[in-house]
């Protein structure tokens, strides 16, 4: 206790709320209590008259009426041109009438409302509409198969959705099932004639998205006074395993997020503005995008959507010029490698120049100059291209939804001319619970300290040899506060499970390091024992291989009748062609990884790193596999947030597995 107490005393960024407690032998010990040092004096307090998410965009319209909201590219000779922008007053006058429609419809305060479909204006409007109405919210994967969204709509009893136009094709395939629950189906576009009679012979009424704005014309509803208990949204986790669970989400969760998030930026002094732009192109059907946007209305600040093409977000970019940028760590791994690309094909001065530009700013930012003042020169000369590559004017870059790589973070905080900060939380969380603070390169690899509206403690897990109490705490990631969720729906079993005493607990294993930001080792579910007896906890191994610069990606597979370790690793391209340059081998990406020298080169990077953190014998890998083709959610291998499904990973390459172990044995 001794050693924690005092590691508790040097952390720069928490404050100490309770003494940690030693386990009982039933129960395991837990960590001290500990909480944002920006809420040292309290949490922020609830802003007066703000109750619900409604009150965040109604409030904002009252101040910003007249504030570009929702913009969309418009298409002029089949391209996307510029960006066409509507009002906070306009968007307010279109969701009042969408309300309107869906109550003529019979859907009450408390009835569900499903939205399906990529994000664009219609997808907020329809938000705003339940939100102003009591109708719980309910996203509908974009990203999912007409399984999920079946299973949803009936676990959920949805009885009106709006659905992308494209994708009422995929609605049409489970209405023989969902049809005892969904009564009313709206297009974002146009219903053609021969989907709309597909649907009506399901006793279903369909409706394009204009002829619906009409259905509510001169029709009177009362408006129900929303409280913060209330629940806003149930949003579905994709899940692992299983089925999806439906998060309760209040209406208190988000706005209690909204107040904590803007307390920090203030303390870092780094707050959003009425003048602040959002590209929209994460989900809006996760939290990790809903909250964000929340938060940019609530600022009354502009949010423009992509036009829909992984491939032109980059033009997308270019052409909306937004201020700050979220990111999932494939996004961000995509705009790394397109960089080093181009850098490599640079030429040899070019090449050189750029190189001595990193180091230099990199070792200035490490001795604590601000990014901005680390190298302003080789920003203006070097850098600036690739803030250009940005849209010019991005000044906050975050990651969530999964851990980014070190060396990718480290590299943009360098060369983007803005703040790369990496965060964490879950949906039952609502989103971001911790977050890494500006100027501050200690935190690389880490996801910071806690956002100052949560207390957080870290309890022991003996079985995995992690002790909340000692000199580098590591534990299991509990959580306690207002944003936590109110239950899973329909699953007073599951939420039990987690939800103890107030507090809770993720399952993610987490190490608090010296200055009180967090990091990610470990997930309390991933581990197995070998034939030998020993037990791996896989998620941390996966976390230690992947700083490895030669992978993008890497599955490592183990069980309990075997003694070694194996793995799939999606190999960087780049690095893998320049291998082959360099020993003479040829052929093309897809040749190159079913290539057996470079699997021996792979292993031998991976020994490296093995090597270099000290890991145990039974923890090295003895044999790998080169997949061409990353991890992908086509295949059902990795969820939405890509989170890696381990047993559909096993299934899909059980074959190979079986492979690799035969060719060391």
């Amino acid at each position: 206790m001794g050693s924690e107490g005092e590691m508790g005393s040097e952390m720069k960024f928490l404050v100490k709320v309770e003494e940690g407690k030693a386990g009982d032998g039933e129960r395991p010990s837990v960590g001290p209590v500990y909480r944002s040092a920006f809420a040292k004096d309290g949490f922020p307090e609830p802003v007066p008259g703000l109750e619900s998410c409604w009150d965040v965009f109604r409030i904002s319209v009252q101040r910003n009426p007249q504030n570009p909201m929702l913009g969309r590219r418009e298409i002029l000779d089949g391209k996307p041109g510029k960006y066409v922008w509507m009002t906070y007053q306009e968007v307010y006058d279109i969701a009042m009438k969408v309300g309107l429609s869906i109550r003529s419809c019979g859907v009450e305060p408390g009835g569900r409302c499903g939205i399906y479909g990529a994000n664009c204006p219609e997808w907020l409007m329809s938000m705003e509409a339940c939100n102003a109405h009591g109708i719980y919210c309910v996203p509908l994967y974009d990203t999912l198969g007409a399984g999920a969204v079946e299973f949803i709509i009936c676990h959920a009893e949805v009885s009106i959705a709006f659905v992308e136009e494209k994708k009422i094709a995929e609605m049409l395939k489970i209405l023989s099932n969902s049809s005892k629950f969904l009564k009313t189906l709206v297009s974002f576009g146009k219903f053609p004639n021969e989907q709309r009679e597909e649907v009506e012979k399901f006793g279903l009424a369909a409706y394009s998205w204009d002829d619906f704005l009409l259905l509510g014309d001169k029709k009177q509803f009362d408006f129900p006074s929303p409280k913060k208990d209330d629940i806003c949204t149930i949003m579905y986790t994709s899940g692992t395993t299983g089925d999806p669970k439906g998060v309760l989400l209040s209406n208190k969760s988000i706005v209690t997020l909204i107040s904590g998030v803007e307390r920090l930026l203030e303390c870092v002094n780094e707050e959003l503005t009425h003048k602040d732009v959002y590209l929209s192109y994460l989900p809006l059907a996760h939290i990790f995008d809903r909250v964000i946007e929340e938060l940019f209305i609530w600022k009354g600040a502009s949010i423009g959507f992509w036009h829909g093409d992984v491939k032109l977000l980059v033009d997308d970019i270019g052409e909306l010029k937004p201020t700050i940028f979220c990111g999932v760590p494939r996004v961000l791994d995509r705009i790394y490698s397109g960089l080093m690309q181009r850098i490599s094909s640079g030429g040899l001065l070019r090449r050189t120049l750029f190189n001595i530009a990193h180091s230099y700013k990199y070792n200035c930012m490490k001795k604590g100059f601000k990014h901005e003042q680390a190298a302003p020169i080789f920003d203006a000369i070097v850098f600036s291209k690739v803030r250009q590559g940005l849209g010019g004017r991005v000044r906050l870059i975050l990651s969530g939804a999964a851990p980014l790589a070190t060396h990718v973070e480290a590299f943009l905080r360098v060369v983007s001319c803005a703040h790369v900060l990496q965060g964490y939380g879950l949906t039952e969380t609502c989103a971001g619970t911790f977050v890494s603070l500006p100027n501050e390169l200690s935190m690389l690899g880490t996801v910071g300290p806690p956002v100052p509206n949560v207390d957080v403690r870290l309890v022991s897990v003996p079985e995995m040899g992690y002790d909340a109490l000692s000199t580098t705490p590591r534990g299991e990631i509990c959580i306690r506060g207002d944003t936590v969720f109110s239950g899973y729906y329909k699953r007073d079993d599951l939420t039990k499970e987690v939800l103890i005493d107030g507090w809770f607990h993720t399952g993610d294993i987490g190490e608090w390091q010296p200055e009180g930001s967090l990091k990610i080792i470990d997930r309390k579910k991933n581990i197995f024992k070998l034939s030998q007896g020993e037990y791996v906890a896989v998620e941390n191994l996966e976390n230690v291989y992947g700083s490895c610069a030669a992978t993008d990606a890497i599955w490592i597979y183990g069980n309990s009748f075997e003694s070694f370790l194996v793995a799939v690793v999606n190999p960087n391209k780049q690095s893998l062609e320049h291998w082959a340059e360099e020993n003479g081998e040829s052929g093309d990406f897809t040749v190159l990884c079913a290539n057996p020298k470079a699997k021996e080169y792979m292993l031998g990077e991976l020994n490296k790193i093995g090597k270099e953190k000290k890991l145990k014998g039974f923890e090295f890998i003895k044999a790998v596999h080169l997949d061409p083709l990353p991890f992908d959610m086509e295949r059902d291998l990795i969820t939405p947030t890509y989170k890696k499904k381990r047993p559909q990973l096993q299934k899909y390459y059980q074959n190979v597995i079986d492979n690799l172990y035969k060719s060391i044995k």
